[in-house]
């Protein structure tokens, strides 16, 4: 790709883009750990691309990457954003993701939307294993990718050692798979002994591409760099052949045939855009006022020559909204309308936009779409199925939407107006309603209990976390009917950061961070009887209701079981159901720290009436204090819930991790080994021990392992902590 001519006229910085034709669009996701340069090298694509001026600004004075005010505040991007650049006729849509671990929901509608990804590594920093776990991913998917060092002007930055670090990182089996196209040239070093990248030399076309004065210029290499840039470009060559699809060209090369460099190049991209050659690169900013940033206009050649169009993108599965297969042409403009809302956003002006990626057909401004959302509804997004129209379409620059026409197939655009459409929704024609499945988004396992600062926040709070939720997909909104506890799940402390930012700042509505509390429950330990009286004469009619029961524990999951073994009609028929509805209210409230009490068997085995003063009422009361009495004298245990935990964990922490589980009170299931280099742990823990469990485990494997939790059963607490809770109960009392 080094040798050919740069045909590239910019346009004017910041213009709207629309492409015609699914060919000429490439959509591509920058991935990399936090810090390692992503968005930096996004604003140094579109400065060399044209879509900013020298200054790094679009028209409105602000920069490409100017989305949100929380990403100023924190300094770190906490949501995917899109920058459109065009190079040689082809829109490239730059999808820039978060790198911090909290927000890899924001990284998954990244992965939705494109058709390749560049993985950003520092050559400072090297490869972290949360990149390491998306390459996986990707890999599974046969996704096209590239990598990009950056931060070479680091004082330790060694691009040979970053290359050989990402081949052992990535390359697998195959780490001739993983190997660099340009090689960096290094200008005079500095007092400190230390020499800045200038430039790059191509190893394909043997050429030297000096960046030095702002601009890209092209020499011919010094006799002196021949012989290392020799031996880089024989084995750059023996990787692109043995991933060509002309099986007798190695066996040509090996014999001493030439192979000219345009059959190289072209085997090379199709080795990219077919996800089986994963070339290295180096970037870096163009300084002040210069033109381009060193490795830009590589990138971008790599970018339109080698990665994929939306043709070659595996079109999601699709039905209709009542589950009947649809079989459709990849990426036809001319076919059903079909299109997947992967982010969506609230502007101050503008009200609710949806950053959407077009499958099938053309999406037009003001069109009728019918919109739906399935599959969400135990994260408080109810399945939906509704009518609207769309709003302008448009591209973002900065803080700006410039208007465009029409999105085609393959295209990314956002749309505004879409006031029902959540992120993971389809848009398809409103006489032809389809369903896209939708993609894999992490579960949130860190809750956070809100409740409103002042009355005036409370009449807010319903609508704001209602869009809250229906922007980001990896938030769950749980109303806990056991603890009366609004609980937002997030995935850490930085994703509950961000949304209580965002629910002061965007919606106006202020909350209080509270305790989060268990759902625990009581039962008997064994066998119990309670007398309920109640009996009262107060002029008129008065209140007589006596009853008799026995309470036994069951086993867990039972319930509560009411059994009538009155002889006699010491209890009249009519008000033996009035008995059960006072013990199950009793139940519901608790015998002894308030917690409903479950998983026993009450049977009323006697009890006294009169003809005049027995009531309803009078019988429901007698019920709930013969319950009462029942749990003085018997034990009570609080039983607490106990979550099956698997833990998916690199080799070198499972030591670490089931040590920790232990200390939570944890009993441990299993092993298995899980692949090459992973081990999946399998536990029961309890849950009043791994509240903040997402927080620490990724503190104990350094961000490499990840761990689902799914509700096992309730079982007794150790007695010490269950006097503690009770101590708090009677305090709160």
């Amino acid at each position: 790709m080094g040798d050919k001519a740069q045909t590239h006229h910019p346009g004017a910085a910041g213009r709207a883009l629309a492409a015609d034709r699914p060919a000429s669009v490439r959509n591509v996701v920058l991935v990399g750990h936090s810090g390692s340069g992503k968005t930096t090298l996004v604003e140094a694509l579109a400065l060399t691309a044209g879509a900013v001026n020298r200054a790094g600004r679009v028209e409105d004075g602000g920069t490409v990457s100017d989305y949100d005010d929380i990403e100023h505040r924190q300094q770190r991007s906490v949501q995917l954003s899109l920058v459109p650049v065009a190079w040689d006729g082809i829109k490239i849509n730059l999808l820039d993701t978060p790198g911090y671990a909290d927000f890899v929901g924001e990284l998954r509608a990244g992965l939705r939307a494109a058709d390749a990804a560049l993985f950003v590594v520092s050559a400072s920093d090297g490869v972290d294993g949360t990149t390491r776990m998306v390459w996986e991913e990707c890999a599974a998917v046969g996704m096209p990718r590239a990598i990009v060092v950056t931060h070479l002007e680091a004082a330790r930055a060694d691009f040979e050692e970053m290359t050989r670090i990402c081949a052992e990182a990535f390359g697998g089996d195959d780490p001739d798979a993983v190997l660099p196209l340009y090689l960096p040239l290094r200008g005079p070093e500095s007092p400190d002994g230390h020499a800045c990248v200038t430039g790059l030399v191509g190893l394909l076309s043997k050429k030297l591409f000096d960046y030095a004065s702002g601009e890209r210029k092209e020499s011919e290499p010094g006799e002196d760099q021949l012989p290392g840039i020799e031996e880089a470009r024989d084995r750059l060559i023996e990787g692109i052949i043995s991933e060509s699809e002309d099986e007798t060209l190695m066996d040509r090369y090996l014999g001493g045939e030439q192979v000219d460099t345009k059959t190289l190049i072209e085997d090379l991209e199709r080795a990219v855009a077919r996800g089986s050659f994963f070339p290295v690169l180096a970037a870096a900013p163009a300084a002040e006022g210069a033109r381009q940033g060193l490795g830009t206009v590589e990138l971008l050649q790599l970018i339109t020559g080698g990665f994929p169009t939306p043709f070659e993108h595996p079109l999601p599965v699709v039905t209709t909204v009542g589950g009947e297969p649809r079989e459709l042409k990849p990426c036809d403009t001319d076919g059903p309308l079909v299109a997947e809302v992967v982010k969506t956003s609230s502007d101050p002006y503008v009200g609710r936009i949806s950053l959407v990626r077009v499958f099938s057909g053309t999406l037009r401004p003001d069109q009728p779409v019918h919109v739906s959302g399935h599959g969400l509804a135990d994260r408080g997004h109810e399945d939906h199925d509704v009518d609207e129209k769309t709003g302008a379409l448009s591209m973002p620059f900065g803080r700006q939407q410039r208007p465009v026409t029409h999105a085609v197939a393959g295209d990314l655009v956002c749309v505004a107006r879409l006031g029902r459409a959540e992120t993971g929704d389809t848009l398809s024609a409103k006489d032809d309603p389809l369903l896209m499945e939708s993609w894999q988004m992490p579960d949130p396992l860190l809750p956070l209990a809100i409740q409103a600062h002042s009355k005036a926040d409370e009449d807010k709070l319903s609508q704001g976390l209602a869009r809250l939720v229906a922007e980001d997909p990896t938030m769950r909104l749980e109303h806990n009917q056991d603890t009366h506890q609004i609980v937002l799940w997030c995935l850490g402390e930085a994703h509950a950061d961000v949304a209580l930012e965002r629910l002061r700042s965007r919606y106006g509505v202020q909350v209080d961070v509270v305790p989060h509390r268990v759902s625990l429950r009581e039962t008997f330990a064994d066998r119990a009887a309670g007398r309920g009286r109640h009996v009262k004469q107060s002029g008129g009619h008065g209140q007589f209701a006596i009853c008799e029961i026995e309470v036994e524990p069951l086993p867990g999951g039972s319930g509560i079981e009411f059994v009538d073994k009155v002889v006699g009609g010491a209890v009249p028929r009519q008000f033996v159901p009035s008995v059960e509805k006072g013990v199950r209210a009793q139940a519901a409230k608790g015998v002894a720290a308030g917690y409903p009490l479950v998983d026993v068997r009450v049977t009323l085995v006697d009890g006294k009436a009169h003809s005049v003063d027995s009531s309803d009422a009078a019988f429901q009361t007698a019920g709930a204090l013969a319950l009462r009495e029942a749990a003085v004298e018997a034990r009570i245990h609080l039983l607490e819930p106990v979550a099956e935990v698997t833990v998916l964990v690199g080799d070198d922490y499972v030591g670490a991790v089931m040590s920790d589980l232990s200390g939570r009170r944890g009993r441990l299931l299993g092993t298995e080994q899980v692949g090459s280099g992973r081990t999946l742990i399998r536990a029961e823990v309890p849950e009043f021990e791994i509240g903040r469990y997402a927080v620490d485990l990724r503190s104990l494997s350094h961000g490499t392992a990840r761990f689902d939790r799914s509700y096992a059963r309730h079982e007794p607490m150790p007695p010490q902590i269950a006097e503690r809770i009770r101590e708090q109960a009677g305090d709160d009392g």
